[in-house]
């Protein structure tokens, strides 16, 4: 006896589109300065090219960034403090 499924598409179907509609696990969420919530692709510090990339990443709520704690995200790319709150100042983090 083969039962049909079709009577799970009732189901299925919202909580598919749930989830292609949620942000996904890898992304972080952070308010700009307007109040507006923006999603930010959370990459890794092997996948920033720039410094400056390293610090909007952390500005924008990628704590892991500064796993350390130390000021200096991403210390692979980031080599100073110094360096890192000129870039800070300039984009307003």
């Amino acid at each position: 006896m083969k039962r049909s499924l079709k009577h799970l598409f009732p189901i299925a179907l919202p909580l598919i589109g749930f989830l292609l509609a949620a942000p996904a696990a890898d992304t972080a969420s952070a308010r700009n300065s307007g109040g507006t919530i923006m999603l930010v692709a959370a990459q890794t510090c092997k996948q920033v090219s720039s410094c400056q990339e390293a610090v909007e990443l952390w500005c924008n709520g990628y704590r892991r960034a500064d796993a350390d704690k130390d000021g200096i995200p991403c210390e692979n790319i980031c080599h100073s403090l110094e360096q890192v709150e000129e870039i800070r100042s300039a984009i307003g983090c």
